[in-house]
């Protein structure tokens, strides 16, 4: 499935979606592609959808034609040994070697770290779920080896709040990783290889009411207790993610043009 902001490309990106589409993303915005273009996306660019959690990745004849990978978050464990997650991790790897742009978002950013060699696994403090002030690390400051940030130098915060949900985390970046974000419950909230590979724990794609459905979600299956929904929910009508800057970041990373 294709998504065209315009009728002619000049960027094509693949989306590899971790998830299926809820009941309450596929109503109210068409399926969580829809979410990830109106987030990262841009007018005149394609973003093709692979369902890695049903197996579908692109071909290795496909991936030059890409100017960059996201990955989405899921509910199924980075660490786990699902045949469709060990092909999503072989997959990362060559898109590492070939320098190819990969996003990892949530999952996605656990899976990164799983596949480039770091270490994932359970949160010792369980689930996280709601806004979370990160510190953004001294690695963020300016620096020319640091291209995709030049856009964001003089609006780098010392601190941004992101939607979180996740009770899994990485424990160890990969050999060559630098930690850029990290929190009072997770060490390791952004990392980057390079000028190409971006790991983000929260949700910077995430809207309010998608956050809600999910807490729903989640209290349904027992997953969490009333009394922490009913905390996330009051959160929530007193602050709000920094969404702008997370998404000029990732936007930058995914668009950043090679010297």
């Amino acid at each position: 499935m294709v998504v065209e902001a315009a009728a002619k490309t000049s960027q094509r990106y693949a989306l590899l979606m971790a998830a299926h589409d809820s009941e309450y993303v596929i109503k109210a915005y068409g399926g969580y592609q829809n979410v990830f273009v109106a987030a990262f996306g841009d007018a005149g660019e394609a973003w093709d959808l692979y369902r890695a959690v049903d197996g579908e990745l692109p071909g290795a004849d496909d991936l030059e034609g890409y100017d960059g990978f996201v990955i989405s978050g899921s509910p199924h464990d980075a660490y786990a040994d699902d045949v469709w997650i060990l092909r999503l991790c072989l997959l990362v790897r060559d898109l590492h070697d070939m320098r190819k742009r990969v996003l990892g978002i949530c999952f996605g950013h656990q899976v990164i770290c799983r596949a480039l060699g770091g270490r994932v696994g359970k949160a010792s403090g369980g689930w996280d779920v709601g806004i979370r002030e990160v510190t953004i690390s001294d690695a963020l400051l300016p620096r020319p080896s640091c291209r995709f940030l030049d856009a964001l130098r003089d609006q780098l915060p010392p601190r941004a709040k992101i939607t979180e949900v996740h009770q899994d985390e990485v424990w160890e970046v990969p050999a060559g990783a630098e930690v850029l974000a990290s929190s009072d419950k997770t060490g390791v909230e952004m990392f980057r290889v390079g000028e190409h590979v971006l790991g983000i724990q929260g949700h910077p794609e995430y809207t309010k009411d998608i956050l809600l459905s999910l807490v729903d979600r989640l209290l349904a299956a027992g997953s969490i207790t009333v009394s922490f929904a009913e905390a996330v929910k009051r959160q929530l009508e007193a602050t709000a993610p920094d969404k702008e800057f997370w998404l000029k970041l990732c936007r930058s990373f995914l668009k950043a043009v090679e010297a």
